[in-house]
């Protein structure tokens, strides 16, 4: 009898392993992809590509070239998702898109209680780089100078 109810033990592990593999596995539909901040990944897309789109656009910006050529761009911390439509709206990829933090390059000042916060990019020198949760008086000046940057650059 107790060979009997340790091989049933042995099953019920073995299910109940199984079972949480597959829900961590999560949806096999959608496949993973990140981009650090600031920073461009250039992917092939399947043929026939016709519509993009961007859960959040504030978090990535995704631009199809020729060829078949995705340009996806972290432009914010966070998670979004990406697919591509065929021109009869027929998924033909999709995509979880994690933006990403680059690395140790970017420090983070933090001043006092109630001094705020600034992020800064050390690579190779400190500049102040737009991060969401740094204190107004920083964050504010630097997205103007970035806009005008862009806006002399013939950016929008």
């Amino acid at each position: 009898m107790s060979n009997i109810s340790s091989h049933d033990s042995r099953v019920r592990r073995r299910a109940a392993l199984a079972a949480a593999l597959l829900i961590a596995a999560g949806p096999a539909t959608a496949q993973d992809l990140s981009v650090a901040m600031n920073q461009a990944r250039l992917l092939k897309l399947p043929d026939g590509v016709a519509t993009l789109v961007i859960g959040n656009p504030a978090i990535a910006d995704a631009t199809l070239q020729p060829g078949g050529l995705l340009v996806l761009t972290g432009k914010s911390f966070g998670r979004t998702n990406l697919i591509a439509l065929d021109a009869r709206g027929t998924v033909l990829m999709e995509h979880e898109v994690a933006v990403v933090q680059r690395g140790s390059e970017v420090v983070t000042v933090y001043r006092g209680p109630t001094g705020g916060r600034q992020t800064l990019d050390c690579a190779p020198l400190c500049e102040p780089t737009v991060t969401a949760g740094d204190a107004p008086e920083v964050f504010d000046p630097t997205v103007k100078q970035i806009n005008d940057r862009n806006t002399l650059s013939g950016q929008k």
